[in-house]
């Protein structure tokens, strides 16, 4: 795949970008120099890694020609020259082809979360409730802020389930692969003969979307009042502000219970509900377009085992992917880095994959 025209092109915006910028007369247009300054922060690495490659490339080029000398001395350094710079130019060039893929649209979204308690029972609903941990460390960690919608405890700190809105720029691009069921395996704090016991949870993530995005008519609603309850009382407040809402044509149902007020309830339903009718419009096409591709990351569907998380061995292995990994008590902290580079990176090569089989 000839990627060297459209590298080219590239460089030539960016140029094209940095002298519109600084034109004295765009200063004043506001809006004008805030798309620019967007645009020049996307081309950007491209252009930085493309020149990069064009150096070692052109480094290479002056080695060979000394190849062909009658000092050996400069033959053997135009050798190690060429060995030097070959792999790195290679990896570099990969790196250029990964810049090109097309974006997610969605990747700088905040996240609509659900973790639901799944096969076996309070252990299960316990495991639920350390994914919550997690994922709400590893929020902290990126200084991203996340909120209550709704949650559903039972009486020894376990999660039925719950919705959390994790707010924070390319939150979707580093959660977005967490959709689909967690399986855990680990002596339950209820088991006396210290048998492993195996237990899931299942994960959805959805990219939060605005009002231009999904349009939801006030005729197509349906909401209800009702006095928020639940064992734990932790996040909820027993008063008549629970809001439950219906989407009467998709049959979507969304309930938020928050502490502040009825109002705020209804808006955050709102937002939850936005984000689940854009998920269904996205799961229709992405079913279209699994059947010509399933990547090695797979397809999120919730009902999809993506992980194991072993307590005994403090092992987590993720099963798209075969990424084995010894540090679960790091991992269920919010140390999530390693895992989200893997499965980014595998996401990458099979999307790149992909365009060079249909190219």
């Amino acid at each position: 795949m000839n990627i060297e025209p459209k590298l080219e092109q590239i460089e030539k915006d960016f140029y094209d970008v940095e002298r519109r910028m600084s034109d004295p007369g765009i200063v004043s247009q506001l809006k004008e120099l805030q798309e620019l300054g967007k645009r020049h922060a996307q081309l950007e690495p491209v252009v930085r890694k493309y020149q990069e490659y064009r150096k070692n490339r052109e480094e290479i080029q002056e080695a060979q020609d000394l190849l062909h000398s009658d000092d050996e001395d400069m033959r053997r350094l135009a050798e190690e020259e060429m060995a030097a710079k070959e792999p790195l130019t290679a990896g570099l060039l990969q790196e250029l082809q990964f810049l090109l893929l097309p974006s997610d649209p969605n990747d700088e979204r905040s996240v609509m979360m659900e973790i639901r308690a799944g096969a076996g029972g309070e252990e299960a609903a316990l495991f639920a409730a350390n994914l919550f941990r997690m994922y709400s460390r590893f929020s902290e960690r990126q200084n991203w802020t996340y909120e209550i919608i709704d949650i559903s405890e039972t009486g020894i700190g376990g999660i039925k389930e719950i919705v959390v809105r994790i707010d924070g720029r390319g939150a979707y691009s580093k959660l977005k692969f967490e959709s689909g069921v967690h399986r855990v395996q680990r002596v339950p704090v209820t088991e006396a003969s210290g048998r492993i016991h195996t237990s899931t949870a299942t994960v959805a993530v959805l990219p939060e979307v605005e009002d231009v995005d999904v349009e939801i008519r006030a005729e197509d609603l349906k909401v209800d009042t009702y006095r928020a309850s639940g064992a734990g009382g932790q996040y909820v407040n027993r008063t008549d502000s629970a809001v439950r809402m219906t989407h009467i044509p998709s049959g979507l149902v969304v309930t938020c219970q928050d502490e502040r007020s009825q109002l705020k309830n209804r808006a955050k339903a709102l937002r939850y509900l936005r984000a689940k009718l854009y998920d269904l419009e996205m799961q229709k096409k992405n079913d279209a377009v699994a059947s010509e591709r399933r990547g090695q990351i797979g397809t999120g569907d919730r009902s999809e085992r993506i992980r194991t998380y072993n307590f005994p061995q403090n092992r987590l292995t993720d099963h798209r992917i075969g990424v084995t990994l010894y540090k679960l008590d790091q991992i269920l902290d919010g140390d999530l880095y390693e895992l989200i580079e893997a499965l980014t990176m595998a996401d990458q090569t099979e999307r790149l994959h992909h365009l060079e089989t249909i190219g």
